[in-house]
């Protein structure tokens, strides 16, 4: 399983998260053999863009113009974990299943920061989008030799989960940062800096 912090690459995460929300939409507007696939989060699975891209804007209480306003998390299981897992709970069942990891994923990523009032993924103000598929880009090596279209499907498993995480906790009071990796004067600056291990390792653990 790998799993990545990122500034995100689609739109600026020092403004609006809208640019972003939106490219994660892409398969709901490439793809109509899909049915239209919702955000989902610990609570609810069928989130609409508007909701998600208003709740993140809002959540930036006395952060300043440079300041990362909120993180994307890449959750991707190998073209192998995705075959294995959908032998045990189907086509669809692997679908509900890789959303409560992701969720594990997030409770794990609150708990890192060790800070006080944060304590799981239901401290957090976080959105995710499950996509069926991945898309060559202009940097692979079958566009750049012609093989292939820029935006064509990849072939395999490309089954993942992206995260949009607000950098403020639910409150719209505590910073949260994952690239804040400080390991302080000693302990107690630590919390106090809200240090996150980003060494962590969480395991694919999945339940019937």
């Amino acid at each position: 399983m790998y799993i990545n912090i990122t500034d995100s690459d689609k739109g600026n995460n020092k403004g609006s998260c809208g640019e972003l929300v939106h490219y994660l939409d892409k398969e709901n507007r490439i793809s109509s053999d899909l049915k239209p696939e919702l955000w989902f989060n610990g609570t609810s699975d069928a989130i609409p863009s508007y909701l998600v891209k208003y709740n993140l804007d809002q959540n930036i209480a006395k952060l300043c113009k440079d300041d990362a306003k909120f993180f994307l998390i890449n959750i991707s299981p190998s073209q192998k974990e995705i075959g294995y897992l959908k032998t045990l709970y189907g086509e669809i069942g692997v679908e509900n299943a890789l959303k409560e990891y992701a969720a594990g994923i997030m409770d794990e990523y609150a708990c890192n920061f060790k800070r006080p009032g944060v304590n799981g993924e239901k401290d957090l103000l976080w959105y995710a989008k499950l996509e069926h598929f991945r898309y060559y880009s202009y940097n692979d090596p079958q566009v750049k030799d012609g093989t292939v279209k820029k935006g064509s499907p990849k072939p395999g498993e490309q089954l993942h989960i992206q995260v949009i995480v607000s950098r403020k906790d639910i409150t719209n009071r505590i910073r949260l940062s994952p690239m804040n990796t400080s390991k302080g004067k000693n302990a107690a600056h630590s919390q106090k800096l809200g240090q996150f291990d980003r060494s962590v390792d969480i395991p694919l653990i999945l339940t019937t």
